[in-house]
């Protein structure tokens, strides 16, 4: 992973093979003492696993993917949940044949390279876990 501040607002980040995207971003939102962000990103991964939020039994459904995928859209949120870094990601890869899958990201490993901007926002924003939804929402 290779990481570059362009200006105030914006770091370009590279990740590297068999680098992990979430793992990745939060090592750079803790060192960089990132408060609040938006992502966005594409590339190719080579395991993802992606979910699907059931609200009535309140729990994600995991899916895991292998194989050769391109990543058509990494977008999201950094910010903080009890100060500490927490990261909202959703991912859309393309397999072989065209065929798009996408959800909320847990992990993906990438097989060529990333490319993925921080956008730097002003201000800070933590989460609390919704009771309703059992969701960790943002706390106004």
């Amino acid at each position: 992973m290779e990481y570059k501040n362009i200006d105030s607002q914006h770091l370009l980040v590279r990740l590297d093979p068999n680098e992990e995207i979430v793992t990745a971003l939060m090592q750079i939102a803790e060192k960089e003492k990132i408060g609040l962000a938006m992502v966005q990103g594409l590339g190719a991964v080579k395991k993802v696993v992606m979910g699907v939020y059931n609200v009535p039994a309140q729990h994600y459904q995991a899916n895991t993917l292998e194989g050769a995928f391109e990543m058509l859209s990494l977008t999201g949120t950094i910010d903080t949940m009890a100060n500490k870094p927490y990261s909202h990601f959703h991912i859309t890869v393309g397999d072989e044949h065209g065929a798009a899958h996408g959800g909320h990201l847990n992990e993906a490993v990438i097989s060529a390279t990333a490319e993925i901007i921080i956008t730097k926002l002003s201000g800070t924003i933590d989460r609390r876990k919704s009771i309703e939804t059992g969701l960790n929402i943002w706390k106004f």
